[in-house]
């Protein structure tokens, strides 16, 4: 992606994308400090919303903190689901950029009648329906975005929950975390490899593999959006547990750090089995077709899936749709009305 070129930086989705890099670079991890504390007493959290204000956010921050070891729990479930749950003794971080969407705004107004006073919002708009019915709201910096696909907001979601594990376990993270911005830059403006590009605008599916924290079902839901095209997320080694019944020699599978331990599987099942093409996204070759990444440590997540913003960019403009104008798919996906 290039911003300079208007063949790219006519539509607000790239615009929204590029802005990441300042977003990133003005984030302030210090705005959780304190709310750290509030969730560390806890013992337990709940991180809920709708779409990608849920999908990297929370699962990202669930992986940290397993791969961490961190004392406490953190579970993740969409708004409608968990207002089943018993959340009297959770707290609870409700995630809508909106403040509108209805789901959310249900729930919080659940844990407001069962009086769980750690109920928290997080949203890019101030005097929300949803901040109305939460002890205290946090709202991004990223402001609102035009386009109907979220980007920079996911990234500034996620790195809010992350800094509040960081809090948690006494990290310091400030040397790896200057540099992510131009770790992020340099994926938004790689250039994708046309071979690659032209093939997935082709391709009946496309796939993505990868571990469940978050960014390779974010970019699903993305190529949904972006290029109007099916995709699946197939979580760990469900790429070669079935589903290869039904693919096709021409979708194409795009692996997400793939690890090491799975890729002769997946080069014995997907390559040598189905015939499709199989492209990973590391930093790092591998024997597949590679997209490769400067690494950003413990932050490559971030990076990941600014790449796969550009490549999903790449393939729907080959495919030559409008990228701010899904057909079918809103902004908000269900505002609350009132009920």
């Amino acid at each position: 992606m290039n911003l300079k070129d208007p063949h790219y930086s006519n539509f607000a989705l790239v615009q929204e994308m590029m802005q990441t890099i300042d977003v990133v670079k003005n984030f302030d991890p210090n705005q959780t400090k304190s709310i750290a504390g509030e969730i560390k007493s806890a013992g337990k959290l709940l991180l809920t919303g709708e779409g990608s204000s849920r999908i990297f956010p929370a699962k990202n921050a669930i992986r940290k903190a397993l791969t961490l070891g961190l004392n406490m729990s953190i579970f993740t479930d969409g708004s409608r689901q968990s207002a089943q749950y018993d959340l009297s003794k959770l707290a609870v971080f409700c995630a809508s950029n909106s403040g509108r969407t209805k789901e959310v705004v249900l729930l919080a107004k659940k844990l407001t009648a069962i009086g769980n006073e750690k109920r928290f919002a997080l949203t890019s708009n101030n005097n929300t329906l949803l901040e109305k019915e939460c002890m205290k709201t946090f709202v991004l910096n990223c402001g609102w975005e035009k386009a109907v696909a979220a980007t920079k907001s996911v990234i500034e979601q996620t790195l809010f929950y992350e800094s509040i594990l960081w809090h948690i376990q006494g990290i310091d993270m400030i040397a790896e975390f200057s540099k992510l911005p131009t770790f992020i830059e340099e994926a938004l403006t790689f250039p994708i490899s046309k071979e690659i590009v032209d093939f997935a605008a082709k391709a009946p599916t496309i796939y993505f593999a990868g571990y469940n924290d978050g960014v390779a079902e974010e970019l699903t839901l993305k190529t949904n959006e972006i290029t109007r095209k099916k995709s699946d997320f197939l979580e760990g080694t469900y790429a070669v547990h079935g589903i290869e019944e039904v693919m096709d020699k021409n979708d194409i599978v795009f692996v997400i750090d793939p690890m090491e331990e799975e890729i002769e599987k997946f080069q014995e099942v997907l390559v040598e089995g189905v015939g499709l093409k199989v492209v990973a996204i590391a930093d790092r070759n591998t024997p597949f077709t590679t997209i490769r990444i400067p690494s950003a440590g413990d932050l490559n997540p971030y990076v990941f899936l600014s790449v796969g913003w550009n490549l999903l960019v790449e393939i729907g403009l080959a495919i030559g749709i409008n990228l701010d104008k899904p057909e079918r798919a809103r902004k908000v996906g269900n505002e609350f009305m009132g009920e």
